[in-house]
């Protein structure tokens, strides 16, 4: 049955906190049968304590915080007489079904289906808009006690038994400190006709915020009355109307003027501050309107200009006027007047470079009907100037508001938006048609990895030539995304500093790198060195993704990733680091995974004594002895050998017992060098000891 509603049943949960110290939930489920369902079985709630001053706790401390179902029918009945909304969950929950009597089998399920279908729906929209009918429904709850310094994750678990139905768990995480102030409502607009006023307004950038909302109309500007006593919500719209706009019409007396404001309401009961202020005034208009057509040029200054209009509407006309100005919303001035009412053409012969004519109908009864403005523009092959003044910005929930200044032109049409999620990508362009204005809102995702977004603004004039595109405004999101982790590439210990070798986080805002450095045995991480972006800014990728090397305590940049030498160590010792990269946002990354490390004793030990070598030249040899070696823990001796003023390579090893060798490998008339150095089983050296033998 519950594939007649939809996917596998699952439980959405929302949160708002209050700047008074509670926070409120919402929750519902996804189809009509889990609905139904977990109003019998009903709904547990669970806290659990994640983060604590903003650091992670070890182990979440879990809270219930009770068992939820709609309140019994007699508690219903006090609210139910006064208020409409409990009256709708009280009959969508506890109201009788249809009769289905006299129903072959498919037909009484289907009836059934649809019965639920219906309950659910009005049960769910009464809920959203009574908060105190959601928390007698079972489905919301203000916890007050919470902490300031700590985020939760509220769990919801369906009580239906599984062998019942399998009801997905919801969840929402959230703290105090994300509380927000509610966005005032976006882009009101009005249009006005004879007796009334339609009112329509951006409804989808705020979706997840509004679930409804109020009307607002004032007479003077100053004093406003509440217009709908039910809030208007999406379910006024019909399918013909935008899907991303919200509509409201008003009748009103013509000839006055009207002001109108919206406020939004939440889920929770909250109401938003109000929007900015419309006005206009309705008027008694002729019922047609005169259209122009076309224009025909006989020389740079005359135009023949012809204009549709219906005949039925000669008799109720005395006649028609030209008008002209040099911008599309300046003021018109009538050029040619006394137009007879059959007349559909017309020629003026004073055209400046740039003109915007219209055709007045003059009604009888003293009303007037203008046609749309055309642009009569003899020749224009000249594009508008490059836009000026692109500003925008990006609010915490994804809210791209646009400015610019406006371009001077007389003939401009409008403005076309381009968006980019990289700088140097082909941006696509977002305006359907040239935007007439200059603000426009966009929203993006601020959960995506993209910290930035891009846009450029090309003018566009009646003639369709375009501007060059304006400067590219780089706006940056809200970071809710920490760094990528940096990570060690390599080490090495030379002369008793310790040489490491890491790539940088590849996030492009990231401000900073901090190095850590933990002694063996010892519970708490030092900060030993830190690296600004400023000092690899110069580096051809963001990021710091460049090489710095350290020698002698200083750092530089290379190809493709970051050394720095440690000095202070301490020979034997074990020592282990991590970094972690901090962004612009003050987010931190995960720390690199340690890098663990023993520093070798490096001091010289004493040399081998009591060298001295004696050459047979019968036999041609060279017999070398010297004092046992008794240092402790010498692994052996190792014996280079060269001709005196060349070079010397290793002759051989020996054990630390051996006292000496005898060299067969030489040539007559040769002065031959010896040298001699012990190495320990900790990789310590001796110092070196030398001897020279004539042969």
């Amino acid at each position: 049955m519950d594939s007649i509603f939809g996917d596998e049943p699952k439980i959405v949960v929302m949160a708002r906190p209050q700047q008074d110290g509670k926070i409120m939930l919402r929750w519902a489920v996804t189809t009509p049968l889990a609905w139904r369902k977990l109003n019998e079985y009903g709904y547990e709630l669970k806290r659990y304590a994640v983060t604590r001053n903003n650091e992670t706790l070890p182990v979440p401390t879990e809270k219930s915080l009770g068992i939820f179902r709609p309140k019994p029918l007699e508690e219903w009945m006090p609210l139910v007489e006064k208020n409409d909304n409990a009256a709708v969950m009280a009959q969508s929950i506890y109201g009788e079904g249809f009769d289905v009597e006299g129903m072959n089998q498919l037909s009484a399920i289907i009836n059934l289906a649809e019965e639920q279908e219906q309950r659910f729906t009005w049960g769910l929209y009464a809920a959203d808009q009574d908060y105190e009918v959601a928390q007698m429904a079972g489905l919301g709850f203000v916890d007050d006690q919470v902490a300031p310094n700590e985020k939760y994750v509220y769990k919801i678990v369906s009580l239906v038994p599984e062998d019942v139905m399998t009801i997905k768990e919801g969840g929402v995480f959230v703290g105090l400190q994300d509380y927000e102030d509610l966005p005032k409502p976006l882009d009101l607009a009005a249009v006005f006709f004879d007796g009334k006023s339609m009112l329509s307004w951006n409804y989808a950038i705020h979706n997840q915020t509004y679930n409804s909302y109020y009307i607002e109309r004032s007479v003077d500007g100053k004093n406003f009355r509440q217009l709908n006593d039910l809030p208007l919500t999406s379910l006024n719209n019909s399918d013909k109307t935008d899907p991303l706009r919200m509509f409201y019409t008003d009748s009103i007396v013509n000839g006055t003027i009207y002001y109108y404001r919206i406020k939004g309401k939440t889920p929770f009961g909250e109401i938003s501050p109000v929007s900015e202020v419309v006005s206009g005034k309705g008027e008694k208009k002729l019922p047609y309107v005169p259209h122009i057509t076309s224009r025909y040029f006989e020389d740079d200054t005359t135009v023949l200009l012809e204009w549709e209009f219906l005949e039925e509407g000669n008799d109720l006309i005395t006649g028609f006027e030209l008008n002209q100005s040099d911008n599309v919303d300046g003021n018109y001035k009538a050029v040619v007047k006394n137009i007879p009412p059959e007349a559909r053409k017309v020629r003026y012969d004073s055209l400046m470079p740039t003109n915007y004519m219209t055709i007045t109908a003059l009604g009888k009864n003293g009303s007037k009907r203008t046609s749309f403005p055309a642009l009569v523009q003899p020749v224009d092959s000249i594009p508008p100037a490059k836009p000026k003044g692109f500003k925008g910005e990006v609010d915490s929930l994804g809210v791209v508001t646009l400015r610019w200044t406006p371009n001077t032109e007389k003939d401009m049409l409008g403005y076309r938006v381009f968006k980019g999620n990289n700088k140097n990508e082909e941006y696509s362009q977002i305006t359907v048609s040239p935007h007439q204005g200059t603000k426009y809102y966009d929203s993006v995702s601020v959960k995506d990895l993209n910290s930035k977004v891009y846009y450029q603004l090309i003018a566009v004039d009646h003639r369709f030539n375009m501007s060059e595109p304006s400067e590219i405004l780089e706006l940056k999101k809200p970071d809710f995304i920490k760094p990528t982790q940096p990570v060690f590439k390599s080490y090495k210990i030379k002369e008793g500093k310790v040489h490491l070798t890491w790539a940088n986080s590849s996030s492009e805002d990231v401000v900073r790198h901090e190095v850590y450095r933990k002694e063996q045995d010892s519970d708490g991480w030092k900060l030993v060195f830190t690296v600004d972006s400023t000092q690899y800014a110069g580096s051809s990728m963001q990021g710091a993704v460049g090489s710095m090397q350290m020698a002698d305590g200083k750092w530089q940049l290379g190809d493709s990733s970051v050394q720095w030498a440690d000095r202070e160590v301490t020979e034997g010792q074990q020592y282990s680091y991590t970094i972690i990269a901090i962004d612009d946002s003050q987010l931190e990354s995960d720390p690199a995974p340690p890098l663990t490390v023993i520093v070798p004793k490096t001091s010289l030990r004493s040399p081998l004594e009591g060298l001295y070598g004696e050459a047979d030249r019968e036999i041609g040899t060279i017999t070398i002895r010297w004092k046992i070696y008794t240092e402790p823990n010498a692994s052996k001796i190792t014996i280079y050998k060269g001709v005196q003023g060349k070079s010397i390579n290793l002759l051989k090893e020996v054990s630390v017992d051996a006292k000496g060798i005898v060299d067969s490998k030489i040539q007559p008339n040769n002065t031959y060098e010896y040298l001699f150095r012990v190495v320990f089983m900790d990789g310590g050296v001796s110092e070196t000891s030398t001897l020279e033998v004539k042969y």
